[in-house]
């Protein structure tokens, strides 16, 4: 399936640039080869005839700019620009500075040029004095398919993007899976794989309790609750190698990897400290109000990436055996239902509230040395624990953690064509205005009947596509709307729910050359879909 949705997103990015680009050259949006009137102040008086460069700056009348351009400015603007003067061709040239008080049309224009702060005009002097400040009439340089230019800057910005992404986890991918070696020789990967080995049993029913797979999945899934995303992805991407170690079908997703994902996919994270952090620096009277909200999203969506993964797993039923497959399987269809009651029961009792509040004693100062001292303390005692433990057990520490180095150095390299693949037809789709012009006006038919907020929904549909990018989008819209308005704890709930899924899919499957993914992908979208309506339900309850 991951064939598919790569094509559909580059062909619906580059259909909607081409789209919206055609259509600007029809409307002549960018109103090419059409003068406007400024005055430019210099710092010295013009002398026409010579060839030089002044520095200084124009004005420019609001009304001029809305009557060219159809905009609606209420004052006047002053940006610093140059203006370059030659003899010889009889021709004058004006080069302006685009900073955030131009006009948002002219930042647009300047955003795909060469100089993304610039914008040049070809200049007619009205007075024939040579003073300090002259009337000209400009003419800026044609702008044509814009949407393109920006696709094309943004592919291969971002397959550059995937390879330091690449590289930078070779030192992760080499020390963790080094100090994991360590740990796997001297048996404390055994004895943690066995102490849940009840869980983990239920879950990977084909993978041996005591393999080493389940040691890996185990350390990845501890990592990313904790918040360890650096430990997190390493321990994720052995266990995928280890899992694939038993797959009987090579190049094909096992009902394990599939369920692993889901799970990796919901992205249950205790403390979401990048959230927290974006509506501490906002200014939030309480930045960690969204840990309770944002464990019950993460929650929602693990129980149905689990839930849909064991369903899809089971498929597809011969005709007429529905009822023994119904007999064989009647705890996942009970499981939805207790779900849903919860949710009804939840909402009627008032029980998620309380839920919802159980973290609100972590005041911003108590949970920033929380966090802090977490974040200084997990990763060095566990390496000390891991290779201490090692050195008792009379492990030879050095030459097994080189061992397991060399193995994470094969497999962070592994990725980089996976990760250059999702990354640019990501980047194609966005770039290309797919996601504003044609998922966004769908999308709303869906979420505007359940009540999500209009503004809040391109933050639920680039999480699952870009980390950035919804880091992104959450702080822009918190900076517009307020960090403890709805809306603003909404999209941080939504970023502490739910997880990037085609990233994860990417880098995973690629590690271990997985092509056919079967129900991974439809499950890592239900996964998020959950996350998000639980986020929406739990605020909404809490905040609305």
């Amino acid at each position: 399936m991951l064939n598919y949705i790569w094509l559909s997103l580059i062909v619906l990015g580059v259909a909607s640039a081409l789209f919206i680009d055609l259509s600007d050259l029809s409307t002549n949006r960018y109103r090419n080869n059409e003068p406007i009137e400024v005055t430019f102040n210099s710092a010295k008086p013009i002398e026409r005839n010579t060839t030089a460069v002044y520095s200084g700056s124009i004005n420019i009348k609001y009304g001029d700019f809305n009557d060219l351009y159809g905009s609606q400015l209420t004052e006047d603007f002053q940006l610093s620009a140059s203006l370059s003067l030659s003899a010889e061709q009889n021709k004058s040239i004006l080069v302006i500075k685009i900073t955030e008080i131009a006009p948002a049309l002219w930042r647009e224009m300047a955003g795909t040029s060469s100089n993304e702060d610039e914008l040049v005009a070809n200049v007619n002097f009205i007075n024939t004095e040579n003073l300090l400040t002259n009337k000209l009439v400009i003419v800026l340089e044609p702008v044509s398919f814009l949407m393109m230019k920006n696709v094309t800057n943004e592919t291969i910005s971002k397959a550059g993007t995937a390879v330091t992404i690449a590289l930078g986890l070779i030192g992760i991918m080499a020390l963790w899976l080094g100090v994991m070696k360590v740990a796997e020789d001297a048996g404390l990967i055994a004895k943690l794989a066995n102490a849940i080995k009840p869980v983990t049993k239920k879950l990977f029913p084909e993978v041996p309790s005591d393999h080493p797979a389940i040691g890996a999945m185990i350390m990845n899934i501890s990592a990313n609750m904790l918040g360890l995303g650096n430990a997190a992805t390493p321990f994720g991407l052995k266990a995928m190698d280890e899992l694939d170690k038993l797959n009987p079908k090579k190049g094909t997703a096992t009902n394990a990897m599939v369920t692993f994902l889901a799970i990796n996919t919901a992205g249950l994270t205790l403390i979401p400290a990048t959230a927290i952090a974006v509506r501490a620096a906002s200014g939030s009277a309480d930045p960690a109000i969204i840990i309770g909200p944002s464990i019950f999203g993460a929650s929602c969506a693990t129980l149905t990436g689990i839930i849909a993964a064991k369903l899809f797993e089971k498929f597809p039923i011969k005709r007429g055996e529905f009822g023994n497959w119904l007999k064989e399987n009647w705890k996942l269809p009970v499981a939805v239902l207790a779900i849903i009651l919860f949710f009804l029961i939840g909402s009627a009792s008032g029980l998620l509230a309380v839920i919802g509040s159980l973290f609100s004693f972590l005041k911003p100062a108590t949970l920033k040395e929380v966090i802090s001292v977490l974040s200084t303390v997990a990763i060095p005692l566990l390496i000390f624990s891991f290779i201490g433990y090692g050195a008792i057990k009379k492990v030879k520490v050095y030459e097994q953690f080189v061992e397991g180095a060399k193995e994470g150095f094969n497999i962070a390299v592994k990725i980089i064509p996976y990760l250059v693949a999702m990354l640019i037809a990501i980047a194609i789709f966005r770039a290309g205005g797919a996601l504003d012009n044609i998922l966004i006006p769908v999308m709303r038919f869906v979420t505007d009947p359940i009540g999500m907020p209009t503004e809040a929904l391109p933050m639920a549909l680039i999480r699952p596509l870009s980390g950035s990018g919804s880091l992104g989008v959450m702080a822009e819209i918190i900076s517009e709307y307020g960090p403890d308005s709805f809306i603003g704890v909404l999209v941080s709930t939504f970023f502490g729910s739910t997880e990037t899924t085609f990233y994860v899919l990417a880098v995973y499957f690629g590690a271990v050359n997985i092509r056919r993914t079967r129900h991974a992908v439809p499950v890592g979208l239900l996964a998020d879909a959950a996350g998000i309506l639980g986020a929406l339900f739990i605020v909404r309850l809490m905040f609305g």
